[in-house]
């Protein structure tokens, strides 16, 4: 398993995440965290501390997803920065495409400049 695999198991598992996050919110109030409080009682980790988690752990989750977004373009096999933009697939493109040499016999039949002016 390499370093990508990593990276891409772990932003979908903090997608999934935020997902579920998101999904519990409810911005009209009658969402996870409104059942908490019900009917305006503070109860221990009641409305307002529900809401305080929730909004934290979605900007918290969008930042770590975003960072390792950002930190998997390192770990994308192949994707070195120190390559050669000639070489591809390992060889070199000039060498690889054999040189054609333009064709100098002339023909008989071919006409000259000097031909279509009348002489």
């Amino acid at each position: 398993m390499n370093t990508f695999t990593i990276f891409l198991i772990l932003i979908v598992l903090v997608a999934f995440l935020l997902i579920v996050v998101v999904m519990v919110q409810n911005p009209k109030g009658g969402g996870l965290s409104s059942s908490f409080g019900g009917g305006g009682t503070q109860q221990l980790g009641g409305v307002k501390k529900t809401t305080d988690f929730l909004d934290k752990s979605t900007w918290a989750l969008a930042t770590l997803l975003l960072a390792l977004i950002l930190a998997s373009n390192f770990a994308i096999p192949g994707a070195g920065g120190s390559q050669d933009s000639k070489v591809i697939n390992g060889q070199d493109t000039e060498t690889s495409v054999p040189a054609t040499t333009p064709d100098t016999s002339i023909d008989d039949n071919t006409a000259t400049p000097t031909d279509s002016i009348g002489g």
